[in-house]
């Protein structure tokens, strides 16, 4: 009887004599999640979040580019529809201009004349009320300060009853189509007059 008890207390001491670690589970977090998995999770995370930043950034970008072509788009579409009569009305100007120019020289009183001047003067009326409706307008500038985006000067003549670069005189008129201009108006525009050195009446 004694000799069982001892065997009893021996493998006790045993049992007693094992490491601690061995005896124990392993640690776990308080969600249940060993720490290295924990870490992993936390990492690959934090990974699933730069990709979608950079995801959305994508997305902010792609809209912006595509509000900025559609924008562009409808910009080229109202101009190709605003000015695609710019060739034509050219062409129609050279017609304008020698209807002008075949009244002024209609300057006769004889009854031939006087038809040939109204015949003109009427189609070149009808003329300017199709080119209005298109928008084609005249550019008329006597009077007016020169501006370089709308009229050419031909030549500067010296006047002293206008202030200088006043335009006094117009060869050609300009048009334009839809206030882009068509071509410029040519003219001629004041120059100041040089004051001449007085005489010494002594002199």
């Amino acid at each position: 009887m004694s000799e069982e008890h001892s065997l009893q207390e021996i493998e006790q001491d045993k049992v007693e004599q094992q490491p601690a670690a061995e005896a124990a589970p392993a640690e776990e977090s308080p969600s249940g999640v060993a720490p290295a998995a924990a870490d992993q999770l936390a990492a690959e995370l934090a990974v699933a979040r730069q990709k979608a930043e950079e995801n959305w950034d994508k997305l902010v970008r792609t809209q912006a580019e595509m509000e900025n072509l559609r924008r562009r788009t409808e910009r080229e579409v109202q101009d190709t529809r605003k000015y695609a009569l710019e060739k034509f009305a050219k062409e129609l100007l050279i017609v304008v201009d020698s209807l002008e120019l075949g009244i002024q020289a209609a300057s006769g009183d004889s009854p031939d004349v006087a038809k040939l001047r109204e015949g003109s003067e009427l189609t070149l009326k009808q003329f300017k009320a199709v080119l209005e409706k298109f928008n084609v307008l005249p550019v008329e500038p006597m009077g007016e300060k020169f501006n370089p985006e709308l009229h050419q000067a031909m030549a500067m003549e010296p006047n002293a009853s206008v202030e200088p670069n006043t335009i006094v005189k117009v060869f050609q008129k300009g048009y334009v189509l839809n206030d882009r201009l068509l071509r410029p108006a040519m003219v001629v525009i004041a120059q100041a007059v040089a004051e001449q050195p007085h005489l010494d009446e002594k002199a």
